[in-house]
């Protein structure tokens, strides 16, 4: 993997009549965990989803020198494991087999019939996200708690170079939000190019390498969470004054007051 195995080149989305992302521009490495914060409509799900190739947009994006383009839909979902906002579950199957789909484009197409190498997938992803105790539980009977962290382990069955997780912490209580971020953390630091969607700010400061603040459309500023969230760009961005401190070498942003 390059230093630039992901790439966005001058990236816009239209939906309908207007852009909703427009000239996106950047490039990551792999084993990075970046955050895309932004106000609401800032276009955040919308770039995720054009970086998938699930949204049809101009300008090139490129996942290991390949344009995603021209990939077939199968070689797309080789290379990218998405997590899309909230985890609605209408049927009552059991973890395993919602965790086992994560398999489908390595072609395991039925849950109950994993051969060797997608089966070791699912036990460990199920191990790293701690779901193996309620393996047999219909998801429809799970927390909100339990059905994130299977949706997480779906991801990670995948063994995809790169994750796209969209608010993945959104309504889990504090504990929970900590769980799914550490182990976006782990998969990271084991090679993964993470990219997450949140507007939690703490969060983002904490584990992230790299942010990019999106606003109405555009990327207007990339980089560490310590340079990011510069009191300027919480003003000008998104409108508030914040606490900043340190803790454990690690940027500690607490929005404060309205600006």
């Amino acid at each position: 993997m390059s230093a630039d195995f992901l790439v966005a080149d001058e990236v816009s989305v239209r939906l309908g009549e207007r852009f909703v992302v427009q000239d996106a521009s950047f490039s990551l490495p792999p084993g990075r965990l970046v955050v895309l914060v932004g106000p609401n409509g800032a276009g955040k799900t919308t770039l995720l989803r054009a970086l998938a190739g699930l949204l049809p947009a101009q300008g090139v994006v490129r996942v290991g020198g390949q344009t995603v383009a021209t990939l077939a839909v199968h070689e797309r979902a080789l290379r990218f494991a998405y997590l899309p906002q909230g985890h609605a579950v209408h049927w009552p199957l059991p973890a395993r087999d919602i965790v086992a789909l994560g398999r489908y484009p390595h072609g395991a197409t039925d849950p109950s019939r994993l051969g060797a190498r997608d089966a070791e997938a699912v036990e460990q992803a199920m191990a790293v996200t701690d779901v193996a105790a309620f393996a047999g539980r219909r998801v429809t009977e799970l927390s909100g708690g339990e059905l994130s962290r299977v949706a997480l382990a779906r991801v990670m069955a995948v063994q995809a170079p790169v994750i796209l997780a969209d608010e993945p912490v959104a309504s889990l209580d504090p504990r929970h939000q900590i769980d799914v971020m550490r182990l976006l953390r782990q998969a990271a630091d084991g090679g993964t190019l993470v990219i997450v969607v949140t507007h939690d700010l703490g969060l983002a400061a904490r584990f992230a390498d790299t942010v990019l603040v999106l606003r109405a459309g555009r990327l207007v500023v990339a980089g560490p969470p310590a340079e990011v969230f510069a009191p300027a760009v919480l003003a000008d961005v998104f409108r508030v004054e914040a606490y900043r401190a340190a803790h454990e070498g690690k940027p500690v942003i607490v929005p404060w007051t309205a600006s």
